[in-house]
């Protein structure tokens, strides 16, 4: 595994910042780290970029512990933080190469030149950093990051302040980097993490509270399926309640919301009760759990 992360604990006085935590993350998976302001994410990603020491615990990167070889750790991750601190003050292409010189990297004109078309940072290359708009700071802070090709990527709210077209292109990056090396992906923006996690941890106040893969976390929620049907036609509502499977009916304006047993799918029996009532179907379709609705449930106080 690329990182594991074995009863990690962060205490700040009396507060319990995280509370045993552990969980891995192999190469060529993108794992979406979420969870709601205050739960830990970004202290967890600060340890494990040996930013600050755990109270307890113990966390790997590549094989390399983040408290006897630290050194090690920051060679083998690159890490783009919430607030991008970048120096305004010096052009794109002059920051890379300081971050280059950092890094020791053999040619770094060359792979300087990678970053920039990957990054989509040709036509402002020759920019002072502080005239960028905040979409191409992050896109700045992202170079930095894979500069050095890290094998481990640790990213915090990457896409804050891009707009719609540089959000395609960033998710894009992304997924590509993923195919390859792991990435560590915190963001707020649910569609995001459905978009390109191969999985999904969640923690609360310090605490896991899931670890799944993409497909697998909606079946966490427990309950009831609901389906959404419309027809051209008028339907009294004691006809619906009758469809076989169907346990409540509750109207919302043209369309009708049909409750049934989780595991029920009951679209084919609505779809008979249609044709035999001689009725013209407009919509049908199944509310689908999204992971904004798994988030809210386990994270709820």
């Amino acid at each position: 595994m690329s990182v594991t992360v074995t009863n990690l604990t962060k205490q700040y006085g009396s507060q319990l910042a995280v509370n045993d935590l552990s969980f891995e993350a192999k190469r060529g998976e993108i794992l979406g780290f979420l969870g709601p302001n205050g739960a830990g994410k970004t202290t967890t990603m600060k340890i494990i970029t040996s930013y600050i020491p755990q109270t307890s615990g113990t966390v790997s990167v590549c094989g390399h512990d983040v408290t006897a070889e630290p050194m090690e750790v920051r060679r083998n991750i690159g890490y783009l933080p919430e607030h991008n601190p970048l120096y305004k003050e010096m052009y794109v292409r002059e920051y890379l190469h300081f971050i280059a010189g950092v890094h020791k990297i053999a040619n770094p004109s060359q792979r300087i030149e990678e970053m920039i078309e990957m990054t989509g940072l040709g036509r402002e290359q020759n920019k002072l950093i502080g005239t960028l708009s905040k979409g191409y700071r992050q896109r700045v802070g992202l170079a930095q990051a894979m500069l050095h090709d890290p094998e481990v990527l640790i990213l915090d709210e990457p896409t804050s302040g891009l707009d719609p077209n540089q959000l395609v292109d960033i998710r894009a990056l992304i997924k590509r980097i993923g195919e390859e090396k792991t990435v560590i992906f915190s963001t707020h923006i649910m569609q995001e993490v459905q978009a390109i996690c191969d999985r999904v941890l969640i923690i609360n106040r310090g605490q896991l509270v899931a670890n799944d893969p993409i497909d697998r976390l909606q079946s966490r929620l427990e309950g009831e399926v609901l389906v959404t049907v419309e027809f051209k036609q008028k339907v009294d509502q004691k006809r619906l309640l009758g469809i076989d499977g169907v346990k409540a009916v509750k109207q919302l304006g043209k369309r009708w919301q049909l409750t049934s047993d989780k595991d029920r799918d009951i679209r084919e029996a609505v779809f008979a009760f249609a044709v035999a009532n001689q009725l013209s179907l407009l919509e049908l379709h199944k509310e689908e759990v999204s992971v904004e609705d798994v988030f809210r449930r386990l994270t709820a106080n």
